[in-house]
């Protein structure tokens, strides 16, 4: 794959980590990050997969199992260690590679399996980043960086975070794309901006000013530095992902959510 032709995760990826130890649909490796290594994983498209549905930087079947393999095995060799090495989701995926083939063979599984490789390696004590670089849609956005511990995001054309995307959201729900954006002006979930998924509190850093398809050095350091200061918040943090409901943009914009979350563990524990 020549340079011209990489996807922006894989990109990002040779920016962070260098060459990849792994071969696509996934790619993997170590790299020096704030003075200890971390371990870098990406989603890249795979022209020669098997899966027509998965040939581009989506998560399938294979995306899913390998994702959950990758993950596993950094919590394997460092069990005996003791030491917890960061693992950084590069995240750059279009959606899940959902058809006939894949239903029935059982994506859900594969996806799952990543989830929760993923939500293992925090709750072991790993601080997980997961680093937005270009779309990061429906279930291949909770099959890789969901889990996270902090989730940072560059705020560039082409980040986002949504269930499906404009063109679809616009048939399902009737509306033109541009009626769609307007109803994204009001009503936060709605939106395809980056800033506005930030207002929800599920967002910890929004990283302004770098060119997400072409970084200079000093852009790529930038983004170095935010990752290694959202490692020592996640090491300094505690291991779920409360913080998320905890940040005065959640408090204001999931306010029902909370609510319910609230009464939901008060009858659980009257129980």
């Amino acid at each position: 794959m020549s340079d011209a032709t990489l996807s922006r995760g894989a990109r990002w990826f040779h920016a962070l980590a260098g060459e990849s130890s792994g071969n696509a649909p996934v790619w993997s490796g170590n790299a020096s990050l704030g003075g200890e290594t971390a371990h870098f994983i990406a989603v890249v498209p795979d022209p020669d997969n098997r899966f027509p549905r998965a040939t581009d930087n989506v998560v399938g079947l294979e995306q899913g199992w390998l994702l959950a393999r990758a993950v596993r095995e950094v919590i394997a060799q460092d069990e005996a260690s003791g030491t917890r090495r960061p693992i950084v989701a590069i995240v750059d995926v279009k959606s899940q590679a959902y058809g006939y083939r894949e239903e029935m063979l059982g994506i859900h599984l594969a996806c799952a399996a990543a989830v929760d490789a993923y939500a293992s390696a925090r709750d072991a004590g790993h601080p997980v980043i997961a680093l937005i670089v270009g779309p990061a849609m429906s279930g291949a956005f909770l099959a890789h960086g969901y889990q996270a511990n902090r989730i940072v995001a560059l705020e560039a054309p082409g980040t986002m975070v949504h269930a499906m995307g404009k063109e679809a959201a616009a048939r399902v729900t009737r509306r033109t794309v541009e009626a769609l954006d307007a109803l994204g002006e009001t009503i936060v979930p709605m939106s395809y901006s980056m800033t506005s998924f930030a207002k929800l509190g599920l967002l910890d850093q929004l990283i302004e000013g770098v060119d997400a398809d072409a970084p200079d050095a000093a852009q790529i350091e930038r983004v170095r530095q935010v990752l290694t200061e959202q490692i020592r918040s996640a090491r300094a943090g505690s291991r779920d992902l409360s913080h998320r409901l905890e940040s005065a943009a959640a408090q204001k914009n999931r306010a029902a959510s909370i609510e319910v979350r609230r009464r939901l563990a008060e009858q659980w524990d009257a129980v």
